[in-house]
């Protein structure tokens, strides 16, 4: 299903990634969930759809997901 706001995302992206990358991550589950429509596996191919999409902004050093540096 899709979110409509951050605060709606699962516990487990909510407490480890930044808001920037909350949002993120909610717009490419969104956009990827309206995409598989008719697909079985449509929720769990947008969760890596968007988790993909945070890896590309983002990179976790220790524990935290921090921003990572533009080259």
């Amino acid at each position: 299903m899709p979110y409509r706001e951050n605060a709606d995302l699962p516990p487990g992206v909510r407490t480890h990634l930044p808001d920037h990358a909350q949002a993120i991550y909610r717009e490419a589950f969104n956009q990827a969930y309206a995409a598989h429509a008719g697909d079985a596996e449509r929720e769990k191919r947008a969760h890596m759809i968007a988790w993909a999409a945070v890896k590309r902004s983002y990179e976790k050093a220790n524990d935290h997901w921090v921003p990572r540096e533009s080259h």
